[in-house]
């Protein structure tokens, strides 16, 4: 028979992976610092492309097809090859922290949003800084794959992330394209969503559905739950085809064209500096204020502070991998 301390023994590597969840979707939660950079620190990023990247349509196919009882067998197979246990475990933590820190951001946005987005600004740029290490412009393919990616991530952070609007289209789209960061360390999730103009929305959104369920809980109408339950549906459908697509795609480059396909990526995070800037000015021109001397020395100070949360991150994922 199995003794307690045997159970526990058991149950504990599954306690500890849920934990490195958390950190995980702590950090995916915030424009600038990557879920994969935690992984990568934590001992786990290795096995997480493994599993993200073994779901595919046929392993799919094969788990469905398990309700008949003569391909049990196999899809239970199918179940072990995509590392099933993990994902569950590792995404429940991520899903805890997510919900838990969007709650917290969504507030912070609205009320102090110039220290907010000025800690945004100082993760994104140290997460820069960080990754430009491995960047070296010296042919034309890098310098032209720089000038890209800044190009995309300055435009994006003005007006045209909000012209793409909210509707489900746009959050299945951004859904696909933020999955993709989890096999980037260093590129955030939350990072992508800033620049589509979706970031806000997103937060908000699922700050409302969490609280129409616990509505639900006790009582409250079921079509509360709806209109921010559609919203969440689109992301985690536009995720999952992420994980078919743009993910693959992504590592696909990294293996096949990586030095161009970093500085690309480097010089997006570079341009989308912008970002928290004019996040933090439509802010203060929503409440009729405008950029002080001591609201500049505020967005600084909460600047540096994220900074140093990522080249603290940094210097413990270098030790690890080194």
């Amino acid at each position: 028979m199995t003794t307690q301390s045997e159970e526990r023994a058991a149950l504990l590597p599954w306690l500890v992976l849920y934990l490195k969840g958390i950190c995980m979707g702590a950090a995916d939660a915030v424009p600038g610092v990557s879920g994969g950079t935690i992984a990568l620190v934590t001992g786990i990023y290795e096995r997480l492309i493994n599993a993200v990247t073994s779901i595919t349509p046929e392993r799919v196919w094969r788990i469905v097809s398990g309700v008949s009882p003569a391909n049990r067998r196999d899809a239970v197979a199918a179940l072990r090859e995509i590392d099933l246990r993990f994902l569950l475990v590792l995404g429940t933590g991520i899903m805890t922290a997510v919900v838990t820190v969007t709650r917290v951001l969504d507030v912070a946005i609205d009320e102090i949003p110039v220290p907010t987005f000025g800690f945004f600004f100082g993760l994104i740029a140290a997460s820069a800084v960080v990754l430009y290490a491995q960047v070296h412009l010296d042919d034309a393919r890098q310098i032209a794959a720089a000038v890209a990616g800044f190009a995309v991530g300055f435009v994006a952070s003005g007006s045209a992330g909000a012209a793409l609007g909210q509707s489900y289209t746009t959050t299945v789209v951004s859904g696909a394209i933020a999955v993709s960061a989890m096999i980037l360390p260093g590129v955030s999730g939350s990072l992508l969503l800033l620049l589509l103009g979706q970031y806000e929305y997103m937060t908000s959104t699922l700050k409302e559905f969490v609280d129409a369920l616990l509505g639900l809980a006790v009582g409250g109408p079921l079509s509360a739950v709806i209109e921010p339950g559609g919203t969440v549906v689109a992301f985690i459908f536009g995720a999952v085809i992420g994980l078919f697509t743009i993910a693959n795609i992504v590592r696909w480059a990294l293996e096949h064209y990586r030095r161009e396909t970093l500085t690309f990526l480097v010089s997006l995070i570079v341009g989308a500096l912008r970002a928290p800037v004019v996040k933090a000015s439509e802010k203060l021109a929503e409440s009729g204020q405008a950029w002080t001397t001591e609201l500049i020395g505020v967005f600084v100070a909460a600047a540096v502070v994220g900074a140093l949360l990522v080249l603290l991150v940094d210097r413990y994922s270098t030790v690890i991998d080194g």
